[in-house]
């Protein structure tokens, strides 16, 4: 099954520009024009990845992004603001609002691409891990037993010359795992992976 992607924007062209691209990709893409409406679809649908516009009316995308990563329910579905801002002011904003990543404005069909196939993925392995605690919890376990195990969990090798994207990931993986993160493919590479559960290499390295 293709991954599910959330466009958020309030002008009708990048909506209709940005569903069309991602769904050449085959990916199936749900659209809105709000913030508000943007997080009743994150929570009912639970969408593998949110393109979030930062410039809306109302509740712009740096307060929506906030509430998204403030709730349980979405907290784990990755955001990436869409903006034609570039300022070093901007990015802390998004940053503090826990974005995962950027994508600046005229829009690089390759960057969006690759941020877009490398984030679903991410998505894709935090639902399995999610699911596995889950069902270690059904069994009997309880929170207290799932606390005990935190930390004991794979290690993992995050590859990502994007280090706001990395910390992100080493953010939510080291609830349950031991991730270490490599900057580039440069890094000796053999013997860091040695013991290694999983290994995660953006493509776009």
């Amino acid at each position: 099954m293709s991954a599910r992607i959330l466009v958020v924007d309030d002008v009708e062209t990048n909506v209709r520009l940005l569903e069309a691209k991602l769904t050449i990709e085959y990916y199936d893409v749900a659209t809105c024009r709000d913030g508000a409406t943007a997080i009743e679809i994150a929570r009912a649908e639970q969408p593998d990845l949110i393109l979030l516009d930062v410039m809306m009316p109302v509740m712009d995308g740096f307060e929506t992004c906030r509430r998204l990563k403030d709730d349980p329910v979405t907290r784990h579905i990755p955001v990436v603001l869409v903006t034609a801002l570039d300022g070093r002011e901007d990015r802390i904003r998004g940053l503090e609002a826990g974005a995962d990543d950027f994508l600046s404005k005229p829009l690089d069909d390759v960057i969006l691409m690759a941020r877009v196939r490398s984030l679903t993925r991410l998505k894709i392995m935090i639902d399995e891990l999610r699911e596995r605690e889950e069902s270690v919890r059904r069994i009997g376990i309880g929170d207290a037993g799932i606390e005990r195990l935190r930390g004991t969990g794979g290690r993992i090798v995050i590859v990502d010359d994007n280090d706001e994207q990395a910390a992100n990931i080493v953010a939510e993986l080291s609830k349950n795992h031991r991730p270490v993160h490599l900057g580039t493919m440069d890094s000796d590479l053999s013997s860091s992976i040695n013991g290694v559960d999983l290994l995660i290499i953006n493509a776009a390295t």
